[in-house]
């Protein structure tokens, strides 16, 4: 009876585990989903009374019930990307591109350590890039063209091009400084930087 009433504990402690971490990732779309204009009703789905988001239409969760992928491009959404995205922490892919997306990238992004792919193209974003998008080690597809982004590319982006995973990073069509080597032969692919040629030096 003893060790029956243990495995029941054990089983209601990893629910309670899931169902907090589920509710948070729900908690922070949601957040987000409140400070969008969404014209085309895209997120009607996204319903917070819900126990976890993987029913919401646009999101993909894995097998643990996390998310794994937001898709969300071509959607006529209006409004920022927001902090609390940053607790998305199994999130592999973020699609955002063709949007009307504005402010900053937030600092936060750069939790998401298990991003294999960020697509922020054809937006409105403005500001710098985040230093700490350094941080996404998996990274292997980054691309912020056609934005308003300013300042310069962080050296820690350029550390993941020549020692980590990311293959293509596309920032054409903003005013960022500097240069970048065009092209760097790795043991796997060719690796290119796309840069605004009109940046100045």
């Amino acid at each position: 009876m003893a060790s029956r009433a243990l495995v029941y504990i054990l089983f209601v402690s990893a629910l309670t585990v899931v169902s907090v971490h589920c509710n948070s990732e729900g908690d922070a779309l949601h957040a987000w989903r409140n400070s969008l204009s969404d014209p085309k009703g895209i997120l009607q789905s996204w319903d917070p009374t819900l126990i976890n988001p993987c029913t919401w239409f646009h999101v993909t969760c894995n097998g643990k019930n996390s998310v794994v992928r937001v898709d969300l491009g071509n959607a006529g959404l209006q409004g920022p990307l927001i902090p609390e995205l940053g607790v998305l922490r199994n999130l592999q892919y973020l699609e955002l591109f063709n949007n009307n997306i504005t402010g900053s990238i937030p600092a936060e992004i750069g939790n998401l350590t298990n991003l294999i792919s960020l697509d922020l193209y054809l937006n409105k974003l403005s500001g710098n890039i985040p230093a700490s998008l350094g941080n996404l080690k998996s990274l292997v597809f980054l691309r912020l063209n056609n934005n308003n982004l300013t300042g310069s590319i962080p050296t820690g982006l350029i550390q993941l091009i020549l020692y980590g995973n990311l293959s293509i990073m596309n920032v054409a069509n903003n005013s960022l400084a500097g240069t970048v080597h065009p092209k760097k032969q790795t043991r796997y692919a060719v690796t290119t930087i796309i840069q605004d040629p009109r940046a100045p030096k």
